[in-house]
Protein backbone atom coordinates (compact mmCIF):
# COMPACT_ATOMS: atom_id res chain seq x y z
CA UNK A 1 0.00 0.00 0.00
CA UNK A 2 2.76 2.43 0.19
CA UNK A 3 3.98 2.17 -3.50
CA UNK A 4 -0.38 2.26 -4.43
CA UNK A 5 -1.05 5.61 -6.24
CA UNK A 6 -4.21 6.53 -3.75
CA UNK A 7 -4.75 8.60 -1.36
CA UNK A 8 -8.09 9.00 0.69
CA UNK A 9 -10.30 11.37 2.31
CA UNK A 10 -11.99 12.41 5.39
CA UNK A 11 -14.45 14.65 4.17
CA UNK A 12 -16.86 14.26 1.92
CA UNK A 13 -16.13 16.45 -1.48
CA UNK A 14 -18.29 19.20 -1.10
CA UNK A 15 -20.18 18.40 -4.83
CA UNK A 16 -21.35 15.05 -3.62
CA UNK A 17 -25.14 13.97 -3.01
CA UNK A 18 -25.21 10.52 -2.83
CA UNK A 19 -23.70 7.95 -0.61
CA UNK A 20 -21.31 6.10 -3.52
CA UNK A 21 -20.74 9.20 -4.78
CA UNK A 22 -18.62 10.60 -1.56
CA UNK A 23 -17.04 7.17 -0.94
CA UNK A 24 -15.89 6.13 -4.03
CA UNK A 25 -13.88 9.77 -3.93
CA UNK A 26 -13.17 9.55 -0.20
CA UNK A 27 -11.93 6.00 -0.74
CA UNK A 28 -9.65 7.02 -3.74
CA UNK A 29 -11.68 5.12 -6.19
CA UNK A 30 -12.14 8.37 -8.68
CA UNK A 31 -11.26 11.50 -8.76
CA UNK A 32 -13.63 14.57 -10.61
CA UNK A 33 -12.31 15.70 -13.74
CA UNK A 34 -15.21 17.71 -14.70
CA UNK A 35 -19.33 18.25 -13.85
CA UNK A 36 -20.22 14.56 -14.88
CA UNK A 37 -16.44 13.22 -15.81
CA UNK A 38 -14.48 11.14 -13.75
CA UNK A 39 -10.65 9.71 -13.81
CA UNK A 40 -10.18 6.15 -13.10
CA UNK A 41 -7.95 5.64 -10.16
CA UNK A 42 -5.93 2.13 -9.65
CA UNK A 43 -8.24 0.43 -6.88
CA UNK A 44 -11.67 1.79 -9.13
CA UNK A 45 -10.56 0.14 -12.35
CA UNK A 46 -9.77 -3.36 -10.90
CA UNK A 47 -13.58 -2.92 -9.41
CA UNK A 48 -14.77 -1.86 -13.17
CA UNK A 49 -13.00 -4.39 -14.63
CA UNK A 50 -14.66 -7.16 -12.28
CA UNK A 51 -17.95 -5.84 -13.49
CA UNK A 52 -17.14 -5.99 -17.01
CA UNK A 53 -15.32 -9.45 -16.71
CA UNK A 54 -19.00 -10.91 -15.32
CA UNK A 55 -20.54 -8.92 -18.46
CA UNK A 56 -17.78 -10.45 -20.87
CA UNK A 57 -18.69 -14.12 -19.44
CA UNK A 58 -22.03 -13.89 -19.91
CA UNK A 59 -22.45 -11.99 -23.34
CA UNK A 60 -20.19 -14.92 -24.38
CA UNK A 61 -22.00 -17.69 -22.60
CA UNK A 62 -24.85 -16.11 -24.59
CA UNK A 63 -23.09 -16.49 -27.91
CA UNK A 64 -22.99 -12.95 -28.47
CA UNK A 65 -18.75 -11.88 -30.05
CA UNK A 66 -16.72 -8.70 -28.84
CA UNK A 67 -15.62 -5.94 -31.20
CA UNK A 68 -14.69 -2.01 -30.00
CA UNK A 69 -16.47 1.13 -31.70
CA UNK A 70 -14.26 4.55 -31.47
CA UNK A 71 -16.45 7.17 -29.72
CA UNK A 72 -15.83 9.42 -31.93
CA UNK A 73 -18.18 8.82 -35.06
CA UNK A 74 -19.30 10.52 -38.62
CA UNK A 75 -22.78 12.66 -37.58
CA UNK A 76 -23.86 11.45 -41.47
CA UNK A 77 -25.28 7.98 -39.76
CA UNK A 78 -27.17 9.65 -37.24
CA UNK A 79 -28.70 11.91 -39.56
CA UNK A 80 -29.70 9.23 -41.48
CA UNK A 81 -31.75 7.27 -38.94
CA UNK A 82 -33.09 10.98 -37.53
CA UNK A 83 -31.51 10.65 -34.16
CA UNK A 84 -29.06 13.33 -34.84
CA UNK A 85 -31.95 15.75 -34.02
CA UNK A 86 -33.73 13.71 -32.19
CA UNK A 87 -31.52 13.45 -29.57
CA UNK A 88 -31.48 17.52 -28.95
CA UNK A 89 -29.13 19.00 -26.82
CA UNK A 90 -28.38 15.71 -25.22
CA UNK A 91 -25.50 14.93 -27.63
CA UNK A 92 -22.16 16.18 -28.08
CA UNK A 93 -21.50 17.45 -31.69
CA UNK A 94 -18.76 18.69 -33.27
CA UNK A 95 -16.73 19.47 -36.00
CA UNK A 96 -13.37 18.67 -37.38
CA UNK A 97 -10.15 20.80 -38.95
CA UNK A 98 -12.29 20.43 -41.97
CA UNK A 99 -15.61 21.16 -41.15
CA UNK A 100 -17.23 17.21 -41.28
CA UNK A 101 -19.87 16.91 -38.07
CA UNK A 102 -18.98 14.45 -35.83
CA UNK A 103 -20.24 13.31 -32.77
CA UNK A 104 -19.68 11.72 -29.41
CA UNK A 105 -21.47 8.32 -29.56
CA UNK A 106 -24.46 8.19 -26.99
CA UNK A 107 -24.85 4.55 -28.43
CA UNK A 108 -23.79 3.01 -31.81
CA UNK A 109 -26.97 1.05 -33.28
CA UNK A 110 -26.03 2.76 -36.88
CA UNK A 111 -22.33 1.76 -36.48
CA UNK A 112 -23.23 -2.37 -36.07
CA UNK A 113 -25.45 -1.64 -38.36
CA UNK A 114 -23.17 -0.39 -41.25
CA UNK A 115 -20.54 -2.46 -40.01
CA UNK A 116 -23.01 -5.66 -40.78
CA UNK A 117 -23.84 -4.18 -43.80
CA UNK A 118 -20.45 -3.91 -44.57
CA UNK A 119 -19.34 -7.41 -44.33
CA UNK A 120 -22.15 -9.78 -44.47
CA UNK A 121 -24.95 -10.29 -47.51
CA UNK A 122 -27.29 -13.44 -47.18
CA UNK A 123 -29.06 -15.29 -44.49
CA UNK A 124 -26.66 -17.99 -44.25
CA UNK A 125 -24.62 -15.30 -42.28
CA UNK A 126 -27.24 -14.88 -39.42
CA UNK A 127 -28.55 -14.80 -36.79
CA UNK A 128 -25.73 -12.67 -35.15
CA UNK A 129 -24.86 -10.98 -31.80
CA UNK A 130 -22.17 -8.90 -31.69
CA UNK A 131 -21.44 -6.33 -28.38
CA UNK A 132 -18.46 -3.65 -27.07
CA UNK A 133 -17.46 -2.09 -23.78
CA UNK A 134 -17.16 1.13 -24.16
CA UNK A 135 -17.66 5.08 -23.22
CA UNK A 136 -20.58 6.72 -24.68
CA UNK A 137 -21.38 10.40 -23.97
CA UNK A 138 -24.63 12.32 -23.58
CA UNK A 139 -25.04 15.90 -22.38
CA UNK A 140 -26.43 15.94 -19.11
CA UNK A 141 -28.34 19.14 -18.44
CA UNK A 142 -27.33 18.33 -14.96
CA UNK A 143 -25.05 15.72 -14.02
CA UNK A 144 -25.00 14.77 -10.66
CA UNK A 145 -24.28 11.83 -8.11
CA UNK A 146 -21.34 10.87 -9.03
CA UNK A 147 -21.16 7.69 -11.53
CA UNK A 148 -24.83 7.71 -11.81
CA UNK A 149 -25.46 10.51 -13.81
CA UNK A 150 -22.66 11.45 -15.90
CA UNK A 151 -21.54 12.75 -19.28
CA UNK A 152 -19.00 9.88 -19.62
CA UNK A 153 -19.70 6.53 -18.81
CA UNK A 154 -19.09 3.05 -20.07
CA UNK A 155 -21.84 0.60 -21.07
CA UNK A 156 -22.00 -2.75 -22.81
CA UNK A 157 -24.26 -2.53 -25.58
CA UNK A 158 -24.87 -5.28 -27.76
CA UNK A 159 -27.08 -5.97 -30.96
CA UNK A 160 -28.53 -8.33 -32.56
CA UNK A 161 -29.66 -9.12 -36.61
CA UNK A 162 -31.89 -11.53 -37.38
CA UNK A 163 -33.77 -12.38 -40.79
CA UNK A 164 -36.96 -12.08 -39.10
CA UNK A 165 -38.92 -11.69 -36.66
CA UNK A 166 -39.05 -14.69 -34.85
CA UNK A 167 -35.47 -14.99 -34.88
CA UNK A 168 -35.67 -11.12 -33.36
CA UNK A 169 -37.96 -12.47 -30.35
CA UNK A 170 -35.44 -15.53 -30.04
CA UNK A 171 -32.34 -13.36 -29.89
CA UNK A 172 -34.26 -11.00 -27.54
CA UNK A 173 -34.86 -13.73 -25.06
CA UNK A 174 -31.56 -14.78 -25.11
CA UNK A 175 -30.18 -11.86 -24.05
CA UNK A 176 -33.29 -10.78 -21.52
CA UNK A 177 -32.23 -13.77 -19.71
CA UNK A 178 -27.93 -13.26 -19.80
CA UNK A 179 -28.68 -9.51 -18.16
CA UNK A 180 -30.76 -11.82 -15.12
CA UNK A 181 -27.40 -14.17 -14.83
CA UNK A 182 -25.83 -10.81 -14.73
CA UNK A 183 -27.71 -8.92 -12.52
CA UNK A 184 -27.72 -12.44 -9.87
CA UNK A 185 -23.55 -12.42 -9.97
CA UNK A 186 -23.44 -9.39 -9.18
CA UNK A 187 -26.25 -9.32 -6.37
CA UNK A 188 -28.14 -6.21 -7.58
CA UNK A 189 -31.66 -6.35 -7.17
CA UNK A 190 -33.90 -5.73 -9.98
CA UNK A 191 -37.48 -5.22 -11.46
CA UNK A 192 -38.26 -5.74 -15.14
CA UNK A 193 -40.22 -3.50 -16.49
CA UNK A 194 -42.00 -2.21 -19.51
CA UNK A 195 -40.88 0.85 -20.71
CA UNK A 196 -40.93 3.70 -23.18
CA UNK A 197 -38.79 3.53 -26.35
CA UNK A 198 -37.38 7.08 -26.66
CA UNK A 199 -34.94 8.16 -29.19
CA UNK A 200 -34.34 4.13 -29.67
CA UNK A 201 -37.14 3.05 -31.26
CA UNK A 202 -38.46 -0.45 -31.94
CA UNK A 203 -41.77 -2.53 -30.79
CA UNK A 204 -40.61 -3.56 -27.52
CA UNK A 205 -38.87 -2.48 -24.91
CA UNK A 206 -38.17 -3.06 -20.67
CA UNK A 207 -36.38 -1.69 -18.61
CA UNK A 208 -34.54 -3.35 -15.64
CA UNK A 209 -34.63 -1.14 -12.41
CA UNK A 210 -32.73 -1.16 -9.72
CA UNK A 211 -35.43 -0.86 -6.30
CA UNK A 212 -33.54 2.31 -4.64
CA UNK A 213 -34.97 5.34 -2.65
CA UNK A 214 -32.78 7.45 -4.59
CA UNK A 215 -33.87 6.32 -8.23
CA UNK A 216 -34.74 9.11 -10.50
CA UNK A 217 -37.40 6.61 -12.04
CA UNK A 218 -41.01 5.44 -11.13
CA UNK A 219 -42.49 2.26 -11.60
CA UNK A 220 -45.32 0.35 -10.75
CA UNK A 221 -45.94 -3.22 -10.34
CA UNK A 222 -49.45 -5.05 -9.48
CA UNK A 223 -50.08 -8.04 -7.18
CA UNK A 224 -50.29 -10.34 -10.47
CA UNK A 225 -46.97 -9.37 -12.13
CA UNK A 226 -47.59 -6.14 -13.97
CA UNK A 227 -44.18 -3.74 -14.20
CA UNK A 228 -43.79 -0.71 -16.38
CA UNK A 229 -41.77 2.46 -16.31
CA UNK A 230 -44.50 5.19 -15.50
CA UNK A 231 -43.84 6.68 -19.17
CA UNK A 232 -45.17 3.35 -20.39
CA UNK A 233 -47.88 2.83 -17.66
CA UNK A 234 -50.97 2.97 -20.00
CA UNK A 235 -54.85 3.24 -18.45
CA UNK A 236 -57.34 1.34 -17.66
CA UNK A 237 -60.53 3.42 -20.03
CA UNK A 238 -63.94 3.19 -19.16
CA UNK A 239 -66.38 1.99 -22.19
CA UNK A 240 -68.15 4.23 -23.96
CA UNK A 241 -71.73 4.92 -22.47
CA UNK A 242 -74.45 6.38 -23.35
CA UNK A 243 -75.36 10.11 -22.59
CA UNK A 244 -78.98 9.98 -22.80
CA UNK A 245 -80.35 11.36 -19.52
CA UNK A 246 -77.89 13.91 -19.06
CA UNK A 247 -78.31 17.57 -17.92
CA UNK A 248 -77.85 19.66 -20.83
CA UNK A 249 -74.49 21.88 -20.62
CA UNK A 250 -74.79 24.81 -18.24
CA UNK A 251 -72.75 28.01 -17.79
CA UNK A 252 -72.65 29.00 -14.29
CA UNK A 253 -71.12 32.23 -12.96
CA UNK A 254 -67.35 31.09 -10.85
CA UNK A 255 -66.19 34.15 -9.58
CA UNK A 256 -63.04 33.60 -7.76
CA UNK A 257 -62.33 29.60 -8.65
CA UNK A 258 -58.76 29.40 -10.96
CA UNK A 259 -57.79 26.47 -8.96
CA UNK A 260 -59.68 22.77 -8.68
CA UNK A 261 -59.96 23.48 -4.96
CA UNK A 262 -61.89 26.71 -4.83
CA UNK A 263 -64.19 25.58 -7.72
CA UNK A 264 -65.05 22.45 -5.63
CA UNK A 265 -66.01 24.38 -2.72
CA UNK A 266 -68.26 26.28 -5.09
CA UNK A 267 -69.63 23.94 -6.64
CA UNK A 268 -70.63 21.96 -3.48
CA UNK A 269 -71.80 25.93 -1.65
CA UNK A 270 -73.94 26.86 -4.62
CA UNK A 271 -74.41 23.66 -7.24
CA UNK A 272 -75.51 20.72 -4.54
CA UNK A 273 -75.89 17.28 -6.58
CA UNK A 274 -79.14 16.11 -7.19
CA UNK A 275 -77.69 12.32 -6.24
CA UNK A 276 -76.68 14.20 -2.61
CA UNK A 277 -73.23 13.29 -3.31
CA UNK A 278 -70.15 15.53 -2.68
CA UNK A 279 -68.96 17.10 -5.98
CA UNK A 280 -65.02 15.85 -5.74
CA UNK A 281 -62.08 17.48 -7.63
CA UNK A 282 -62.28 13.68 -9.81
CA UNK A 283 -65.48 15.90 -11.52
CA UNK A 284 -64.10 18.31 -12.58
CA UNK A 285 -61.82 18.10 -16.16
CA UNK A 286 -58.62 20.08 -15.67
CA UNK A 287 -57.26 21.68 -18.79
CA UNK A 288 -53.56 21.37 -19.09
CA UNK A 289 -51.54 23.86 -21.55
CA UNK A 290 -48.00 22.25 -22.80
CA UNK A 291 -45.92 23.78 -25.15
CA UNK A 292 -44.17 21.64 -27.58
CA UNK A 293 -40.78 22.32 -29.20
CA UNK A 294 -40.33 20.00 -32.44
CA UNK A 295 -37.44 18.73 -34.11
CA UNK A 296 -37.92 21.74 -36.87
CA UNK A 297 -37.77 24.34 -34.48
CA UNK A 298 -41.48 24.91 -34.08
CA UNK A 299 -43.30 25.58 -30.87
CA UNK A 300 -46.91 24.30 -30.72
CA UNK A 301 -49.55 24.66 -27.90
CA UNK A 302 -51.73 21.65 -27.23
CA UNK A 303 -53.83 21.12 -24.60
CA UNK A 304 -54.67 18.40 -22.38
CA UNK A 305 -57.67 17.78 -20.41
CA UNK A 306 -57.28 15.70 -17.43
CA UNK A 307 -59.38 14.64 -14.27
CA UNK A 308 -58.96 17.23 -11.80
CA UNK A 309 -57.75 14.70 -8.92
CA UNK A 310 -54.92 14.31 -10.68
CA UNK A 311 -51.45 16.40 -11.15
CA UNK A 312 -49.66 15.98 -14.79
CA UNK A 313 -46.45 14.36 -15.11
CA UNK A 314 -43.53 15.81 -17.48
CA UNK A 315 -42.29 12.45 -17.76
CA UNK A 316 -45.26 11.22 -18.60
CA UNK A 317 -45.72 14.16 -21.08
CA UNK A 318 -42.56 13.63 -22.90
CA UNK A 319 -42.92 10.08 -23.51
CA UNK A 320 -46.64 10.85 -24.92
CA UNK A 321 -45.36 13.49 -27.30
CA UNK A 322 -41.91 12.42 -28.31
CA UNK A 323 -39.47 13.63 -29.68
CA UNK A 324 -40.96 16.90 -29.13
CA UNK A 325 -39.26 18.79 -25.97
CA UNK A 326 -42.24 19.39 -23.64
CA UNK A 327 -43.00 22.00 -21.30
CA UNK A 328 -45.47 24.37 -19.39
CA UNK A 329 -47.24 27.18 -21.61
CA UNK A 330 -45.41 30.17 -20.45
CA UNK A 331 -47.13 33.61 -20.50
CA UNK A 332 -45.72 34.39 -23.59
CA UNK A 333 -47.59 31.40 -24.91
CA UNK A 334 -50.55 32.93 -23.19
CA UNK A 335 -50.40 35.88 -24.34
CA UNK A 336 -49.86 34.70 -27.89
CA UNK A 337 -53.24 32.54 -27.73
CA UNK A 338 -56.00 35.25 -26.37
CA UNK A 339 -58.46 32.62 -27.06
CA UNK A 340 -57.11 30.85 -23.98
CA UNK A 341 -58.94 32.36 -20.74
CA UNK A 342 -56.27 30.96 -18.29
CA UNK A 343 -57.83 29.69 -15.02
CA UNK A 344 -61.28 29.14 -16.82
CA UNK A 345 -59.83 27.30 -19.75
CA UNK A 346 -62.58 24.20 -21.07
CA UNK A 347 -63.17 23.02 -24.49
CA UNK A 348 -66.48 24.55 -24.84
CA UNK A 349 -68.66 27.73 -24.40
CA UNK A 350 -71.98 29.16 -24.84
CA UNK A 351 -70.31 30.36 -28.29
CA UNK A 352 -69.43 27.12 -29.58
CA UNK A 353 -66.32 24.86 -29.53
CA UNK A 354 -63.03 26.23 -28.31
CA UNK A 355 -60.42 23.56 -28.46
CA UNK A 356 -59.86 21.06 -30.87
CA UNK A 357 -60.44 20.35 -34.79
CA UNK A 358 -63.33 22.55 -34.52
CA UNK A 359 -62.58 25.32 -31.67
CA UNK A 360 -62.19 29.15 -31.90
CA UNK A 361 -59.12 28.97 -30.33
CA UNK A 362 -56.65 26.83 -32.77
CA UNK A 363 -55.02 24.42 -29.97
CA UNK A 364 -55.08 20.49 -30.74
CA UNK A 365 -56.94 19.35 -27.84
CA UNK A 366 -56.17 16.07 -26.15
CA UNK A 367 -57.79 14.34 -22.98
CA UNK A 368 -56.95 11.36 -20.73
CA UNK A 369 -58.19 8.23 -21.41
CA UNK A 370 -60.49 8.15 -18.60
CA UNK A 371 -62.41 11.03 -20.49
CA UNK A 372 -64.34 8.57 -22.45
CA UNK A 373 -67.90 9.39 -24.44
CA UNK A 374 -70.97 9.60 -22.34
CA UNK A 375 -68.33 11.25 -19.34
CA UNK A 376 -69.79 14.37 -17.85
CA UNK A 377 -67.42 17.19 -16.54
CA UNK A 378 -67.66 20.42 -14.92
CA UNK A 379 -64.41 22.90 -16.46
CA UNK A 380 -63.97 26.13 -17.63
CA UNK A 381 -66.22 27.47 -19.97
CA UNK A 382 -63.20 29.77 -21.24
CA UNK A 383 -64.82 32.80 -20.33
CA UNK A 384 -63.46 35.05 -17.48
CA UNK A 385 -64.59 33.68 -13.56
CA UNK A 386 -67.53 30.86 -16.06
CA UNK A 387 -67.51 27.22 -15.98
CA UNK A 388 -69.91 24.94 -17.42
CA UNK A 389 -71.81 22.21 -15.42
CA UNK A 390 -72.31 19.02 -16.91
CA UNK A 391 -70.50 18.96 -20.17
CA UNK A 392 -70.40 15.31 -21.70
CA UNK A 393 -67.66 13.93 -23.58
CA UNK A 394 -68.73 12.65 -27.57
CA UNK A 395 -72.15 15.26 -27.13
CA UNK A 396 -71.15 18.35 -26.54
CA UNK A 397 -67.23 18.25 -27.36
CA UNK A 398 -65.02 16.05 -29.44
CA UNK A 399 -61.07 15.57 -28.30
CA UNK A 400 -58.24 14.65 -31.13
CA UNK A 401 -57.08 12.07 -29.71
CA UNK A 402 -55.72 10.94 -26.12
CA UNK A 403 -52.74 11.90 -24.05
CA UNK A 404 -51.09 9.77 -21.14
CA UNK A 405 -49.98 13.04 -19.61
CA UNK A 406 -51.66 12.46 -15.99
CA UNK A 407 -49.67 11.16 -13.00
CA UNK A 408 -50.12 7.68 -11.96
CA UNK A 409 -50.74 6.64 -8.30
CA UNK A 410 -50.79 3.82 -5.93
CA UNK A 411 -53.88 1.69 -6.40
CA UNK A 412 -54.59 2.79 -10.40
CA UNK A 413 -55.83 -0.99 -11.96
CA UNK A 414 -52.81 -2.35 -13.93
CA UNK A 415 -53.95 -2.40 -17.69
CA UNK A 416 -53.77 -6.05 -17.72
CA UNK A 417 -56.56 -6.61 -15.20
CA UNK A 418 -53.97 -8.07 -12.50
CA UNK A 419 -54.72 -5.88 -9.48
CA UNK A 420 -53.80 -2.11 -7.99
CA UNK A 421 -50.37 -1.19 -8.60
CA UNK A 422 -47.62 0.28 -6.05
CA UNK A 423 -45.49 2.64 -6.75
CA UNK A 424 -41.52 2.27 -6.04
CA UNK A 425 -38.43 4.51 -7.10
CA UNK A 426 -35.69 2.54 -9.34
CA UNK A 427 -32.63 3.53 -11.34
CA UNK A 428 -32.23 2.29 -14.62
CA UNK A 429 -29.22 -0.59 -14.78
CA UNK A 430 -29.49 -2.08 -18.30
CA UNK A 431 -32.18 -1.63 -21.29
CA UNK A 432 -33.26 -3.89 -23.37
CA UNK A 433 -35.28 -3.31 -27.04
CA UNK A 434 -36.61 -4.99 -29.61
CA UNK A 435 -35.26 -2.40 -32.56
CA UNK A 436 -37.45 -4.01 -35.50
CA UNK A 437 -36.14 -2.62 -38.55
CA UNK A 438 -36.01 1.34 -37.95
CA UNK A 439 -32.42 1.52 -38.52
CA UNK A 440 -31.61 -1.30 -41.20
CA UNK A 441 -33.82 0.26 -43.23
CA UNK A 442 -32.30 3.80 -42.67
CA UNK A 443 -29.01 2.57 -43.36
CA UNK A 444 -30.47 -0.14 -46.07
CA UNK A 445 -29.18 -3.01 -44.12
CA UNK A 446 -30.71 -5.86 -46.52
CA UNK A 447 -29.26 -9.71 -46.93
CA UNK A 448 -30.47 -12.23 -49.50
CA UNK A 449 -33.02 -14.72 -48.20
CA UNK A 450 -33.17 -18.15 -49.15
CA UNK A 451 -35.55 -17.30 -52.19
CA UNK A 452 -32.78 -15.16 -53.49
CA UNK A 453 -34.88 -11.96 -52.58
CA UNK A 454 -33.41 -9.10 -50.74
CA UNK A 455 -35.10 -8.55 -46.75
CA UNK A 456 -34.45 -5.97 -44.59
CA UNK A 457 -32.13 -7.25 -41.38
CA UNK A 458 -34.34 -6.99 -38.31
CA UNK A 459 -32.32 -6.08 -34.86
CA UNK A 460 -31.92 -5.68 -30.88
CA UNK A 461 -30.44 -3.53 -29.11
CA UNK A 462 -29.24 -4.04 -25.55
CA UNK A 463 -27.09 -2.19 -23.36
CA UNK A 464 -25.93 -2.55 -19.57
CA UNK A 465 -24.56 0.63 -17.31
CA UNK A 466 -21.46 -0.96 -16.42
CA UNK A 467 -20.49 2.21 -14.51
CA UNK A 468 -23.94 3.06 -12.97
CA UNK A 469 -23.98 -0.76 -11.91
CA UNK A 470 -21.19 -0.24 -10.52
CA UNK A 471 -21.37 2.70 -8.49
CA UNK A 472 -25.33 0.90 -7.10
CA UNK A 473 -23.39 -1.38 -5.66
CA UNK A 474 -21.67 0.61 -3.96
CA UNK A 475 -24.41 2.34 -2.89
CA UNK A 476 -25.99 -0.75 -1.86
CA UNK A 477 -23.00 -2.27 -0.37
CA UNK A 478 -21.30 0.21 2.51
CA UNK A 479 -21.72 1.44 6.06
CA UNK A 480 -20.83 4.20 8.29
CA UNK A 481 -17.83 3.79 7.83
CA UNK A 482 -17.21 2.95 3.92
CA UNK A 483 -17.30 0.93 1.47
CA UNK A 484 -18.57 -2.75 1.98
CA UNK A 485 -17.75 -4.44 -1.61
CA UNK A 486 -19.29 -8.01 -2.51
CA UNK A 487 -16.29 -10.17 -3.05
CA UNK A 488 -17.57 -10.84 -6.69
CA UNK A 489 -16.12 -7.63 -7.90
CA UNK A 490 -13.89 -6.42 -4.88
CA UNK A 491 -10.39 -4.75 -5.49
CA UNK A 492 -8.93 -7.10 -3.47
CA UNK A 493 -9.42 -10.21 -1.58
CA UNK A 494 -7.82 -9.31 1.55
CA UNK A 495 -6.22 -6.64 3.06
CA UNK A 496 -3.46 -7.36 5.29
CA UNK A 497 -2.87 -4.41 7.99
CA UNK A 498 0.56 -4.32 9.63
CA UNK A 499 0.28 -2.36 12.89
CA UNK A 500 2.72 -0.87 15.43
CA UNK A 501 6.46 -0.43 15.21
CA UNK A 502 8.05 -3.76 15.84
CA UNK A 503 9.39 -4.94 12.23
CA UNK A 504 8.45 -8.34 12.96
CA UNK A 505 4.95 -7.41 12.30
CA UNK A 506 5.70 -5.97 9.06
CA UNK A 507 7.40 -8.98 8.27
CA UNK A 508 4.37 -11.48 8.83
CA UNK A 509 2.64 -9.06 7.44
CA UNK A 510 4.34 -9.41 4.37
CA UNK A 511 4.62 -13.63 4.84
CA UNK A 512 0.87 -13.86 4.97
CA UNK A 513 0.16 -11.78 2.18
CA UNK A 514 2.57 -13.77 -0.05
CA UNK A 515 0.99 -17.12 0.98
CA UNK A 516 -2.47 -15.88 0.45
CA UNK A 517 -1.59 -14.80 -3.27
CA UNK A 518 0.59 -18.24 -3.68
CA UNK A 519 -3.02 -19.54 -3.16
CA UNK A 520 -4.33 -17.91 -5.43
CA UNK A 521 -5.87 -14.19 -3.41
CA UNK A 522 -5.52 -10.86 -4.49
CA UNK A 523 -3.64 -9.23 -1.78
CA UNK A 524 -3.69 -5.74 -0.67
CA UNK A 525 -0.76 -5.20 2.52
CA UNK A 526 -0.85 -2.00 4.25
CA UNK A 527 3.32 -1.69 4.95
CA UNK A 528 2.50 2.00 5.87
CA UNK A 529 4.49 3.48 9.01
CA UNK A 530 1.25 5.18 9.91
CA UNK A 531 -1.25 4.96 13.25
CA UNK A 532 -3.28 1.57 13.85
CA UNK A 533 -6.52 4.32 13.86
CA UNK A 534 -5.50 5.79 9.93
CA UNK A 535 -5.16 2.34 8.67
CA UNK A 536 -8.21 0.88 10.38
CA UNK A 537 -10.13 4.07 9.25
CA UNK A 538 -8.39 3.37 5.78
CA UNK A 539 -9.22 -0.44 5.41
CA UNK A 540 -13.02 0.43 6.92
CA UNK A 541 -13.54 2.74 4.01
CA UNK A 542 -11.74 1.02 0.73
CA UNK A 543 -14.00 -2.08 1.82
CA UNK A 544 -11.88 -4.66 0.86
CA UNK A 545 -14.45 -7.89 2.08
CA UNK A 546 -11.67 -9.48 4.47
CA UNK A 547 -9.30 -8.18 6.52
CA UNK A 548 -6.28 -9.48 8.20
CA UNK A 549 -4.48 -7.47 11.15
CA UNK A 550 -1.35 -8.32 12.58
CA UNK A 551 -0.59 -6.26 15.61
CA UNK A 552 0.19 -7.24 19.06
CA UNK A 553 -1.23 -10.47 19.44
CA UNK A 554 1.69 -11.40 17.17
CA UNK A 555 3.77 -11.68 20.64
CA UNK A 556 0.83 -14.61 21.84
CA UNK A 557 0.58 -16.16 17.89
CA UNK A 558 -2.36 -14.46 16.82
CA UNK A 559 -4.33 -12.33 14.53
CA UNK A 560 -7.20 -10.78 13.99
CA UNK A 561 -9.48 -11.52 11.42
CA UNK A 562 -12.33 -9.06 10.00
CA UNK A 563 -15.17 -9.72 8.21
CA UNK A 564 -16.07 -6.50 6.22
CA UNK A 565 -19.77 -7.65 5.33
CA UNK A 566 -21.34 -8.60 8.90
CA UNK A 567 -18.42 -6.84 11.19
CA UNK A 568 -17.48 -9.97 13.05
CA UNK A 569 -13.74 -10.28 14.14
CA UNK A 570 -12.21 -12.90 15.38
CA UNK A 571 -8.60 -14.15 16.82
CA UNK A 572 -6.91 -16.61 14.95
CA UNK A 573 -4.02 -18.35 15.20
CA UNK A 574 -0.81 -17.61 13.35
CA UNK A 575 -0.27 -20.82 12.58
CA UNK A 576 -3.52 -21.48 10.57
CA UNK A 577 -4.54 -17.95 9.14
CA UNK A 578 -3.67 -18.24 5.70
CA UNK A 579 -5.52 -21.70 5.71
CA UNK A 580 -8.43 -20.39 7.50
CA UNK A 581 -8.46 -16.90 4.93
CA UNK A 582 -8.10 -19.25 2.05
CA UNK A 583 -11.17 -21.64 2.62
CA UNK A 584 -13.11 -18.23 3.50
CA UNK A 585 -12.05 -17.63 -0.07
CA UNK A 586 -12.65 -20.76 -1.69
CA UNK A 587 -15.92 -21.36 -0.17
Amino acid sequence: MSRLFLRTLREDPADAEFLSHKLLVRAGYIRRQAPGVFAWLPLGLKVKAKVEAIVREEMDAAGAQEVHFPALLPAEPYQLTGRYDEYGDDIFRLKDRKGADYVLAPTHEEAFALLVKDLYSSYKDLPLTIFQIQDKYRDEARPRAGLLRGREFTMKDAYSFDIDDAGLDASYDVQRAAYERVFARLGLEYAIVSAHAGAMGGSRSEEFLHPTPIGDDTFVRSPGGYAANVEAFRTLAPAPSDPAGLASATVFDSPGTPTIATLVDLLNERHPRDDGRQWAASDTLKNVVLALTHIDGTRELVVVGIPGDREADLKRAEAAFFPALVEPATEEDFAARPGLVKGYIGPWSAAGPVLGEAGSAKVRFLVDPRVADGTAWVTGANEPERHVLSLVAGRDFVADGTAEVAEVRAGDPAPDGSGPVELARGTEIAHVFALGRKYADALGLKVLDPNGKLVTVTMGSYGIGVTRNLALIAEANSDDKGLVWPRTIAPFDVQVVATGKDEAVFEEAERIGRELEQRGADVLVDDRRASPGVKFKDAELLGVPTIVVVGKGLAEGVVEVWDRASGERSQVPLTTVVDDVAAVLEG
